[in-house]
């Protein structure tokens, strides 16, 4: 059974910064085979494209919205990879989740075919 498990959410001040942490069990194959995206949702609305990493790290895309705050990275012995968020802001309020697929150009285009199940980040002013 799949499972990617978040964590690392909650509430921090605008400015100020967190780390996600999404840990991969019972995937087909071994980790480095997929790449993995974190995506979010904000209250009445869709979800959204956040980064996404390679499996062997070397490509890592982000959307412009968190481009140069966020940081993606991946630790294939320990199966997890990571979202650090520096200058949170409150627009970045949302629901964080990780996603998993071999194919790096559907978790491009928000087709993943495992998800995790969320974590909830808040940025207060």
């Amino acid at each position: 059974q799949v499972q990617l498990t978040e964590s690392g959410g909650g509430l921090v001040q605008a400015g100020g910064s967190l780390r996600l942490a999404c840990a991969a069990s019972g995937l087909p194959f071994t980790f480095t085979n997929y790449a993995m995206g974190w995506f979010r949702q904000a209250p009445g609305k869709g979800r959204e494209f956040v980064a996404s990493i390679s499996g062997n790290s070397v490509s890592t895309y982000y959307s412009n919205s968190v481009k140069g705050r966020f940081t993606v990275s991946r630790d294939n012995a320990e199966n997890t990879v990571v979202l650090q968020m520096n200058s949170l802001k409150p627009e970045d309020t949302a629901v964080y989740t990780c996603a998993a697929d071999a194919s790096y150009a559907l978790v491009l285009r928000g087709r993943p075919n495992f998800w995790g199940q969320g974590t909830q980040v808040t940025v207060s002013l």
